[in-house]
């Protein structure tokens, strides 16, 4: 159950990315549509399970990466916060996947839109699922790449070219800040694991990483930069305006 939460909004994709001429419009639109809100149906699961019987539940995928200093393994992490967020999202998506099958129905194109709202949902379970910060931003960057590709849909357009471009570069301030936080997560606490950090955080609330520069302090200030940049907020907002064009 846990695992079609990532696999049905990837096939979705699929579909309509690479069969989307062979079914059509209206049969990728229903395809899209329907995948998603069986994942949301499948969330709505997952929620009770979670939340109300306390049941956390780690899935560890495959071993990632194993340096000998800092080791990742790509695997999901289902808390009472993945849980609900889950819900939010898909909520959001399924709605938006059955509003955009209707306003879009004239669009020739309307499998490639579909396909990438249905990367773009995907690329957020990733974001929510992920039990540490290097797989998170995975799901981060291709957030952002999806942004990209929906701003820039009807590409022929200029504006919408210089939309998605300034989104991109708007974007990769804030990414910055994310990579801060994660290098210095990774040098202070040796690792970039959620369980592993939150463990830690108490130790770490005296510790300076160099003299004046507080850890905790500093690794909070970047990730909230970080989250300025892709939820444009005031300062980095200037993208958000502009990506009505798409």
């Amino acid at each position: 159950m846990y695992i079609l939460v990532l696999s049905l909004p990837f096939l979705s994709t699929l579909i309509s990315g690479f069969a989307g001429r062979l079914i059509g419009s209206k049969g990728s639109g229903f395809l899209t549509s329907f995948f998603i809100a069986l994942t949301w149906i499948i969330s709505l699961f997952i929620f009770y399970e979670v939340g109300f019987l306390n049941s956390t539940c780690y899935i560890e995928i495959f071993k990632w990466i194993d340096t000998g200093i800092i080791d990742i393994n790509f695997g999901l992490m289902f808390d009472s916060v993945t849980s609900t967020m889950l819900i939010v999202v898909l909520t959001v998506s399924t709605l938006v996947h059955i509003y955009s099958t209707g306003y879009m129905e004239s669009d020739p194109h309307l499998p490639r839109f579909m396909s990438y709202l249905s990367l773009f949902t995907w690329f957020m379970i990733i974001l929510v699922t992920a039990d540490n910060y290097l797989q998170l931003f995975i799901g981060w960057e291709g957030v952002g790449l999806c942004s990209y590709l929906l701003i820039n849909f009807w590409y022929t357009r200029i504006q919408a070219n210089k939309s998605a471009i300034k989104a991109m570069i708007v974007n990769r301030i804030g990414d910055l800040g994310l990579a801060l936080a994660m290098f210095t997560m990774a040098y202070s606490f040796g690792s970039l694991d959620f369980t592993v950090i939150f463990s830690l955080t108490d130790q770490y609330t005296n510790n300076y990483l160099y003299e004046g520069v507080h850890t905790i302090t500093l690794i909070g200030i970047l990730l909230f930069i970080g989250a300025v940049g892709k939820s444009a907020q005031l300062g980095l907002h200037t993208w958000l305006p502009d990506a009505m064009e798409g």
